[in-house]
């Protein structure tokens, strides 16, 4: 069981990553500057971004093959536009690949039905020397009666990776808004929550 939670697999490049490995290469590399022969230099990548920089927000239409014999979607394909949407927020934040790591939280507090539409929003909270935590907002909204409701609520990592498909430093996060800097701070706790889980899980 220990080795099915620490083993990610990254489907779309093929490749299996050890993740407390993964933790361990940040926490190693965390508070060190890249090294540029004596002179630091701060290309595009490496300078800071807002959460806003690099959100993204887009909208789906449940239809009849997305959802169960009750009519309500698939948590199957609610997944999956979470990740996507993620992924583009992290993409937008590194500006190079990525490769999810992980979900961390996934909390379905609503069904989504036949008909309704499916607004997504993802931003990115925190970031670390390579990785980032995408928080990702599911809104269900009645297109007839204009009600709307947060649906469902996620937080994902994923790696940047560079040319040779290994992690690769990020630009460091600088939230701007109060509600920003306050989604900071929980991420914190959080990623400081699951190196202590992944120590003991050892």
């Amino acid at each position: 069981m220990k080795k099915i939670i620490k083993e990610i697999f990254f489907n779309n490049i093929g490749l299996t990553c050890n993740f407390a490995e993964l933790i361990e290469f940040r926490e190693n590399t965390e508070s060190k500057p890249a090294d540029f022969g004596g002179v630091l230099e701060m290309s595009d990548q490496q300078k800071g971004k807002s959460p806003q920089d690099s959100a993204v927000q887009t909208r789906y239409l449940v239809m009849p093959q997305q959802a169960n014999p009750q009519g309500t979607a698939f948590g199957g394909a609610i997944v999956a536009w979470i990740d996507m949407v993620a992924a583009m927020a992290a993409q937008r934040h590194c500006g190079r690949e990525v490769v999810t790591a992980g979900i961390d939280s996934i909390v379905f507090k609503e069904p989504i039905r036949i008909g309704d539409q499916v607004a997504l929003k993802a931003a990115v909270n925190y970031v670390g020397r390579t990785s980032m935590e995408v928080g990702v907002q599911v809104t269900r909204e009645d297109p007839y009666g204009g009600n709307s409701v947060i649906a469902t609520t996620a937080y994902l990592t994923f790696v940047a990776l560079d040319k040779n498909k290994q992690p690769t430093p990020v630009p460091p996060i600088l939230p701007q808004t109060e509600a920003e800097k306050r989604r900071y701070e929980n991420a914190k706790i959080r990623v400081k929550t699951r190196k202590e889980l992944l120590k003991k899980i050892d």
